[in-house]
């Protein structure tokens, strides 16, 4: 694929639509805000790795080189101890005469009540094997602090202590199909994406149409111009993946042409 494509310019779209995940400060994780930018055209530098994490990168560093006061130090420093990675910092820029620790994160979560107690607890992610709180709490403990660790001192050239810490937090949010009008108290309600469903609650979509975007398409809005799977076949595709424990975010048309984005999970309650 052409690093000019069609598509690298649909990625970046999503990419700028898909929300802050909160304003102001959370956990005491204060999130970088910015004043709305016109331009939606990607013209920044693409790294051949595929992975969605990388690609959310690149589209931050474009991004950030919009703002006329914002200025790039660092990016995506290495910090070792004795040859060992010991952790990375994302980004060290300057706006003003501030200089900033930016962490960047671009996350999925779907909401489960049935874990944990609190708002931040029911945000898992798709596969169960990640959550937001355990995010806040790796950015607390361990991403964050990197910054003052005594190694760091020869790859960031600024003094650390006149440097602020903040994250520019964006995600997507799923909620149940059985339970889509659920409150937010803490979290941006403009983050909900779409929603997820259990493998036994598939049929109730049997004349809709589908499509799986591949993992680094799912910043993508859906859009008509696919080929569309019938029933059946999304089914017949779909069962190995979710045997192999795995959850897949994909598109669904309605009968009318409503599109919609959202997870197919593996962990079904009936068949756990």
């Amino acid at each position: 694929m052409e690093f000019n494509s069609k598509k690298i310019q649909q990625q970046y779209q999503g990419f700028l639509e898909t929300k802050l995940l909160w304003k102001g400060i959370f956990y005491g994780l204060k999130q970088m805000q910015f004043s709305e930018i016109n331009t939606t055209l990607f013209e920044g530098k693409l790294t051949k790795n595929p992975r969605l994490g990388k690609r959310v990168e690149s589209f931050v560093s474009c991004y950030l080189q919009q703002f006329e006061t914002i200025k790039i130090v660092h990016e995506n420093i290495q910090i070792q101890k004795e040859n060992i990675t010991v952790g990375e910092i994302d980004c060290v820029l300057t706006q003003g005469n501030t200089p900033i620790h930016l962490e960047i994160i671009f996350k999925y979560y779907l909401y489960d009540a049935s874990v944990g107690t609190t708002e931040i607890e029911h945000w898992i992610g798709p596969n169960r094997n990640d959550s937001l709180q355990q995010k806040i709490e790796k950015l607390s403990v361990k991403q964050l602090p990197l910054l003052y660790r005594e190694e760091t001192k020869k790859y960031v050239d600024i003094d650390v202590s006149s440097i602020v810490q903040k994250v520019f937090f964006k995600a997507q949010l799923f909620v149940p199909y059985s339970n889509q009008n659920i409150q937010f108290e803490q979290l941006n309600p403009a983050c909900v994406t779409g929603f997820y469903i259990y493998q036994h609650e598939l049929s109730k979509f049997n004349t809709a149409k589908f499509s799986i975007p591949t993992k680094i398409d799912w910043l993508l809005e859906p859009h008509k111009n696919v080929d569309w799977l019938s029933f059946d076949s999304f089914r017949k595709q779909t069962e190995p993946i979710l045997l192999s424990k795995k959850s897949l975010l994909c598109w669904i048309k309605q009968q009318n042409g409503e599109l919609s984005k959202f997870f197919l999970v593996f962990w079904d309650p009936q068949t756990l």
